[in-house]
C-alpha cells in the first residue's frame, strides 16, 4: 500500500487472532446459558459473572434453596483452560466447584473428580457428567457468600428499573 492509503490490511496472524477471540467468546457464551439453565433446572438461583470476596469472578454461581453454594468456571478450550491459573481460588467459597465445557473439550485435561465436577453444555442444555465433591463452607463463611449472593442479585435488579442513566 501507498503512503496515501488510509489503514493497511492487517496481517494475517492478527485476523487469525481475532477470529479465535471472537469464537472462543462465542463458545462460553452458549456454555455459560446452558450451565445457567441447568441449576436453573435443578432448583437453584442463579447469577452470571458473580463477584466473589477475593476479587475474582465465577462464571456461573449457583445459590441452591438449602444454601448450598456451586460456583463454575467455563472453559471455552483447551487454551482457555491452559492460561487459567485462578481456578483454585474460588474453592474456599463454594460447596461445589465445576468446570463446564463444551461438547468437543477433552475432559481428561479437567483435574480428576476429587477436585471439581464437570459439565458438559451447549446453548440450550447441559448436564453434568461428572459429578463435583462436596466441601462444605464454613457456617460464618456461608453466610457470607450467600448476603455477597443477595446484594449482588439486588443491585442487578435495581439498575433494571432504575439504571440511573
Amino acid at each position: 500500500m501507498s503512503a496515501g492509503d488510509e489503514k493497511a490490511p492487517k496481517a494475517m496472524a492478527e485476523v487469525t487472532a481475532e477470529v479465535t477471540a471472537e469464537a472462543a467468546a462465542e463458545v462460553t457464551r452458549r456454555v455459560t446459558r446452558g450451565a445457567a439453565r441447568l441449576f436453573e433446572d435443578l432448583g437453584a438461583a442463579v447469577m452470571t459473572e458473580f463477584p466473589l470476596p477475593n476479587g475474582r469472578r465465577a462464571d456461573v454461581a449457583a445459590l441452591a434453596g438449602d444454601g448450598m453454594v456451586m460456583l463454575v468456571e467455563v472453559k471455552s478450550g483447551v487454551p482457555d483452560f491452559r492460561a487459567d491459573a485462578k481456578w483454585p481460588t474460588y474453592l474456599e467459597f463454594c460447596d461445589q466447584f465445576y468446570f463446564a465445557v463444551d461438547p468437543g473439550f477433552p475432559r481428561a485435561r479437567l483435574p480428576d473428580g476429587a477436585v471439581c465436577g464437570v459439565i458438559v453444555a451447549d446453548a440450550f442444555e447441559a448436564v453434568i457428567v461428572r459429578p463435583a465433591p462436596e466441601r462444605p463452607l464454613p457456617a460464618a463463611r456461608r453466610k457470607a457468600v450467600i448476603q455477597r449472593f443477595a446484594r449482588a442479585a439486588a443491585l442487578r435488579l435495581r439498575a433494571l428499573t432504575d439504571p440511573r442513566l
